[in-house]
């Protein structure tokens, strides 16, 4: 399966400021030098990224409004050579919102949207979604790894998503129309596989749900400073 082009943006509502990595204090944090000052700014995404935030690359970061935040700046993107990668956790998010709401996937074009954050029994997932009133779940996963063209996730131990996997898979064996959607926010991918090496217990997961018939799905997106591109559809392959 090749990629198919999109001619499909998003635009994107917020001022984006260059600044320059130092280092990570911890998961949520990183130390960032701005208009020649050390300043602190909160990191949305927590997976390793160890092959992205390298000292002396250079961010995209966000000046925040409320004045009652910890830090005053949220770390947005990252720029990888010229590829600008995505670090908001939330981006996609947004992105297959806006994608869903204008019938803009190919494979979802014939549902409705409805709302976001669902509670479904103890989980809660991303969106619901309806076919002919028929309700139809959809969770969303953010890819920001790439190793030789290949999408991977996650790029650190989910616990959390391979709860939200398994807990779809029972529904589908109910009855219940239910996908997981990947978002790899990379151009350089050409196909999508989980991290069997990282965490072998989502893989797995996911591998089982898939073949209990729970829906999988990969889309491209690209991040520009003003503007999220959508590339169309991914092949994946769910096997190690």
């Amino acid at each position: 399966m090749n990629l198919t082009l999109k001619k499909i943006e998003m635009p994107l509502e917020w001022e984006l400021l260059e600044a320059e990595f130092v280092d990570r204090p911890n998961r949520f944090l990183t130390r960032v030098k701005y208009n020649g000052e050390l300043v602190e700014s909160h990191l949305p995404d927590p997976g390793r990224l160890k092959e992205l935030l390298i000292p002396g690359v250079t961010l995209l970061i966000k000046k925040e409004g409320n004045p009652n935040r910890k830090t005053k700046f949220s770390t947005q993107a990252v720029y990888l050579g010229e590829q600008l990668i995505s670090l908001n956790s939330w981006l996609p998010n947004q992105f297959v919102e806006f994608l869903l709401k204008n019938k803009s996937i190919d494979f979802l074009e014939d549902l409705d949207y409805i709302r976001r954050e669902v509670p479904f029994g103890k989980h809660r997932f991303d969106f619901l979604v309806m076919r002919n009133k028929t309700p139809f779940y959809v969770e969303v996963k953010s890819v920001t790894l790439v190793e030789d063209g290949v999408a991977k996730f996650p790029d650190a131990i989910t616990e959390r998503g391979k709860r939200h996997v398994e807990h779809l898979a029972e529904m589908t064996k109910e009855g219940i129309d239910c996908m997981v959607l990947f978002v790899v926010q990379r151009s350089d991918a050409k196909i999508f596989q989980p991290q069997w090496e990282r965490d072998s217990k989502f893989a797995e997961a996911l591998l089982n749900a898939y073949n209990d018939g729970l829906k999988i799905k990969v889309i491209q997106a690209d991040m520009q400073k003003t503007k999220m591109f959508y590339h169309g559809e991914l092949p994946y392959n769910l096997k190690p």
